[in-house]
């Protein structure tokens, strides 16, 4: 309210017309209760009205002037008009995300996201560059286009667990986007009951979405605006006669392409080679154009539209040169000891006849015992360090559980009957081991197939289990004396290679980074005694393996990429899942994996020129 009295020259009130704010031009009183006072209007024209005491409550001064009168404050308008043109600047910078983030895209990065997948509406696409590439910076791009575009508000990521955390952390240092983690912890904190619905950007671990029902039933009550799944061939389904048996990632994908707009699927290895499965893989995106089985000559597969895939050798810098440098692959070959093929004879022996054995058990437990005596197998062809604590480790756990089953038999009274008593103790792991390699994560994949060597055999009965102990400790003996005769030809021959071979040093003399990749620990732990003493400086070679945490891996890796004194990283397969090691171009695979993907899967961020 404004009093008669306040209404002075050049004052700007409200009220006297309309909603309109004029100027005073003059003011004359009449009286104690009234004037008459002179204005003009936003358009500059006169008028003149009396103005009485009941009128006060419709008036006011008025701050603002003219609508157009430009007398805000500069530095305001300034801001806002700057807010509004970074709002609008995709339709002038087609390629706004790219000038606005942390990173330097290369050419093959820069076609994925803005000639691949940002003019398709909606997107469903497969990203199957090889590893090394740089798709997590391609993801990154295209979210970061998306939100700057108002085309999409809610995302979900889904990556293995091991790659949450790197996830979470790329998307904000390198494109200012904060992503949360999904955790059962925060599902229980949340005030709506659903931590999916109230949560617009996240991260979801795949295997625990897909183990989880109750999970998925949360997330079938939302909707998204793109949906990305890394390490996508996790995926999978397969055909068995006619029958599809899908696995629960597979159920998951099927559940987050029905939630979602935009869907992405992110792998290095899309086809398995087998052409079916291929397809069924491919329904997740298109199930009414990839419905049924594949049939050889009644089905034209041509997936250019919705699937993209470059090679090493053909990603490319701007100046036209080859990303990549040239890889080079040498196999060393070398004879055992006398002592070495007999220990591999009779361990081969061992594993042909518990095989024998397990051939006779019902389904799933015959996979599980093949499994452990084929990783047997795997850590004798490793080191002889590996195969003897395999084989300490697998007696001292049959050991443990003959005496537990004699001590259940004497409670229940059958003591007498030892020879009937069935040893029932099960291992709770995976239904089917065909594809373990493929299907689970390398922490996994160590955590399984530890337990399965250490606890899985065909033993039924009390002596059936003794008799595999007795072999065992023959077996052990004879291990330990192959390490302790120090006659180790796979270890003289990366020796030599270490020290003979000129790649291995500068010009000056100096010691080149080195990785070595190996599939066991015990195997790690061995070569780290023996590196460190052939180099005389045991501070010079780091570890990573399954049992390392995130933050250590990330201070192990700055250490080796950083520090001139630490020549060598001895890594199991865990270290090839989202750790970079780019500055090394020397690598020596000790142990070839039974499945060759893991020579690409499991060493992405190797940037190098030779395979030893």
């Amino acid at each position: 309210m404004l009093k008669l009295e306040d209404i002075k020259k050049d004052a700007q009130v409200r009220g006297i017309q309309a909603d309109e704010i004029v100027r005073i031009v003059t003011v004359e009183p009449v009286g104690d209760n009234a004037i008459t006072v002179y204005f003009k209007d936003s358009q500059g024209r006169l008028g003149e009205q009396m103005l009485f005491r009941s009128d006060e409550v419709r008036l006011e001064l008025a701050q603002a002037g003219r609508p157009w009168s430009f007398d805000a404050p500069g530095a305001d308008f300034k801001l806002g008009l700057e807010a509004y043109r970074i709002n609008l600047a995709h339709l002038f910078d087609p390629m706004m995300a790219v000038h606005t983030s942390n990173v330097d895209p290369l050419p093959h990065q820069i076609s994925a996201v803005y000639e691949s997948m940002l003019p398709r509406q909606p997107l469903r696409f497969v990203l199957a560059d090889d590893p090394g590439a740089g798709k997590t910076i391609m993801a990154g791009l295209l979210i970061r286009e998306l939100l700057m575009r108002s085309d999409a508000k809610r995302i979900l990521v889904v990556s293995p667990g091991s790659l949450t955390e790197q996830w979470q952390d790329e998307l904000l240092e390198k494109f200012g986007v904060k992503f949360e983690v999904f955790s059962r912890e925060k599902q229980e904190q949340c005030a709506s009951g659903n931590y999916f619905e109230e949560t617009n950007l996240l991260i979801a671990r795949l295997d625990q979405l897909s183990r989880s029902e109750e999970f998925q039933q949360k997330l079938k009550n939302t909707e998204w605006d793109l949906i990305i799944v890394d390490e996508a061939h996790k995926l999978s389904a397969n055909y068995f006669g006619s029958k599809v048996n899908k696995t629960k990632r597979f159920e998951l994908g099927e559940l987050l392409g029905s939630i979602t707009r935009h869907f992405l699927l992110m792998t290095a290895t899309p086809h398995n080679g087998k052409e079916e499965d291929f397809q069924i893989w491919l329904s997740l995106l298109d199930g009414d154009r990839f419905y049924g089985k594949f049939r050889e000559g009644a089905h034209k597969v041509d997936v250019s539209d919705m699937m993209r895939r470059m090679v090493k050798e053909e990603l490319l810098k701007f100046d036209g040169t080859p990303l990549f440098p040239e890889r080079r692959a040498y196999t060393a070959n070398y004879e055992l000891s006398d002592l070495e093929a007999a220990l591999y004879h009779e361990v081969t022996e061992y594993v042909r006849n518990e095989m024998n054995r397990a051939d006779q058990l019902d389904g799933k437990r015959k996979g599980t015992v093949g499994f452990a005596l084929t990783q047997l197998q795997r850590r004798l062809a490793s080191s002889p360090e590996a195969i003897y604590q395999s084989l300490q480790r697998r007696r001292k756990r049959m050991e443990n559980r003959l005496e537990e089953t004699k001590l259940l038999a004497r409670g229940q009274g059958v003591a007498s009957t030892l020879g009937e008593y069935h040893v029932k103790k099960q291992i709770e792991l995976p239904d089917s081991f065909d594809e373990l390699d493929e299907e689970l994560s390398a922490d996994e994949y160590e955590l399984y197939s530890e337990q399965v060597v250490d606890q899985a055999t065909a033993a039924e009965t009390i002596p059936e289990l003794e008799a595999e102990i007795w072999s065992l400790k023959a077996l052990e003996a004879k291990a330990l004396s192959v390490v302790q005769s120090g006659k180790d030809k796979k270890w003289e021959q990366l020796s030599c290679l270490l020290q003979d071979t000129p790649e291995m040093f500068t010009s000056s003399g100096s010691r080149r980074k080195l990785i070595i990749f190996t599939e066991h620990r015990d195997t790690l732990n061995y070569l780290v005694a023996r590196i460190g003493n052939m180099l005389g400086k045991p501070e010079a070679v780091v570890t990573i393996h399954g049992g390392t945490n995130r933050d250590e891996r990330r201070k192990i890796q700055e250490e080796f990429r950083n520090n001139p004194n630490v020549l060598v990283l001895i890594a199991t397969d865990a270290a090839g899942e989202g750790v970079n090691l780019q500055n090394a171009n020397l690598m020596v695979n000790y142990d070839l994996p039974w499945n060759p993907n893991r020579l690409e899967l499991n060493r992405p961020g190797f940037r190098g020129g030779r395979f030893v």
